[in-house]
């Protein structure tokens, strides 16, 4: 047999591997690896600091008079002076605060991975620099508040329980008014570019907000309305939240979400209690019942859900489960002020009044919890409300038209109409007597509720125009 010499054999060994090497692409043992690309401010170190630390340091609540909203703010510093020493990542506060044993950062939430806090200290070896787009430069805060040039979309309207305040949602803030729409009193600033759910504490010291910038994050704000300040702020969320509504006690907080879950929250803190993941779309919104051990949710998967709020274990589907007799995605939920029965509003246009408990034993084809259908209305309903004493109900939908109903008989007592585009926002004045609704048209109508008459109407932004500007 022929057999190739020992030195031959290495020659062609060493050939054959060259060959394959080159030909192949094959990498060499000794070939040198790329360095890591540099860090990046904008795309790796503001996405953390959004997401964990602005809840407590943004310019509306400035905890240690540190912001961390922009590189600026970032580099400045708080009380104690400068949090980054670029090129020393060994002498930076925020180094030292985010790597304690524990973390002192974040505070009282779970601290910063390991991957996390290798970005922020290759990020301030490298130099601590700034690549964050014109563009994407934030000039918002409450010193320097929006600037309107046509009146934004009207998502979200509250009354006060003492009835002195209508809080409108505008872009990136909450506008405080007086009740009939003579003045505007103040300006909330926050973070969420859509404020998408607005709601007073049962006490009325408290308002929270939910909202978020869509695929980005979602937010939950709960402003003092003694000092209209931001208490807290939590972004728990990658998405935006939707339909917030408090205990009966005042002591959380649930709201649907885009990400197909709902939240229940401390109400004090706004720390997240409860996950909830049952739904297959989006979830719109959260009603908890009398007791708190309950919550309801509506989805674009067109189920009305039960939970227990404690541990977001599924109870029942409120709604039929047969196939073909949903009417389509249900888009709003609220409770009713003394009884544990939900009012919906979604796709089909035809308000329902639902009981939240199953009494008898599920049959295929039953829709045994719903109590009663209200007329349909033109196009989609997208909110939905009680008056204080649960004595009437209001609707609004696509179809620019609200309506005033007796909650007992389903008996109409008023249409709200002037409306140019769709309707999103309703809300009872506690006494009663008036109707506040808002929508695409950017203005808020204030209706009697019993004669349907519009009282007022009114932008609840102010303009900027042209002459203004120029100035």
């Amino acid at each position: 047999m022929f057999r190739l010499a020992k030195t031959s054999q290495a020659v062609l060994t060493v050939a054959v591997t060259a060959y394959l090497t080159s030909a192949w692409g094959l990498p060499r043992t000794n070939a040198q690896v790329p360095a890591p690309a540099p860090v990046s401010f904008h795309h790796d170190i503001h996405p953390i600091l959004q997401r964990k630390c602005q809840g407590c340091h943004q310019p509306a609540k400035q905890s240690g008079k540190l912001i961390l909203t922009t590189f600026d703010s970032l580099m400045k510093g708080g009380e104690g002076g400068a949090v980054v020493e670029a090129g020393k990542p060994d002498e930076s506060t925020l180094v030292e605060q985010i790597t304690g044993n524990p973390p002192a950062m974040p505070k009282n939430a779970p601290p910063l991975s390991a991957g996390e806090v290798e970005l922020f200290k290759r990020w301030i070896a490298e130099g601590a620099k700034d690549d964050t787009p014109p563009a994407a430069k934030d000039p918002i805060d409450q010193e320097h508040p929006p600037v309107y040039k046509a009146p934004p979309v009207i998502s979200a309207l509250a009354y006060s329980p003492d009835g002195n305040t209508l809080a409108v949602s505008g872009y990136r803030e909450v506008l405080l008014h007086k009740p009939d729409g003579s003045g505007l009193v103040a300006r909330l600033v926050g973070l969420s570019h859509r404020i998408e759910s607005l709601a007073y504490s049962p006490d009325g010291k408290t308002l929270a907000a939910v909202g978020g910038a869509p695929a980005r994050f979602g937010e939950v704000q709960l402003w003092d309305t003694e000092k209209n300040k931001l208490k807290h702020s939590e972004i728990l969320g990658y998405d935006v939240f939707y339909g917030v509504s408090f205990s009966g006690d005042g002591k959380r907080l649930a709201f649907g979400a885009a990400d197909k879950t709902a939240r229940v929250v401390d109400a004090e803190t706004a720390k997240q209690l409860v996950r909830i993941e049952q739904h297959d779309d989006w979830c719109f919104g959260a009603a908890l019942s009398l007791d708190g051990k309950h919550v309801v949710t509506p989805g674009r998967d067109r189920h009305l859900k039960l939970m227990e709020s404690a541990t977001g274990s599924f109870v029942d589907n409120i709604t039929s489960i047969t196939p073909g007799v949903l009417g389509g995605p249900l888009y709003c939920v609220v409770r009713h002020p003394g009884r544990d029965e939900f009012l919906t509003g979604g796709d089909d246009g035809v308000p329902k009044q639902h009981q939240m408990l199953r009494t008898k034993g599920r049959q295929i084809g039953d829709d045994f919890n719903l109590l009663r259908n209200y007329e349909k209305l033109p196009g989609r309903i997208t909110c939905v409300a009680f008056s204080k004493d649960g004595s009437k109900l209001v609707v609004g939908g696509l179809g620019g038209e609200g309506r005033v109903y007796q909650f007992e008989d389903g008996k109409r007592l008023a249409t709200l109409g002037g409306h140019k585009g769709g309707i999103f926002a309703v809300a009872f004045h506690p006494n009663g007597t008036q109707v506040a609704m808002g929508g695409f048209d950017g203005q808020v109508r204030i209706f009697d509720a019993a004669s349907g008459n519009l009282i007022k109407s009114f932008v609840p932004v102010p303009i900027q125009t042209e002459v203004a500007a120029a100035k």
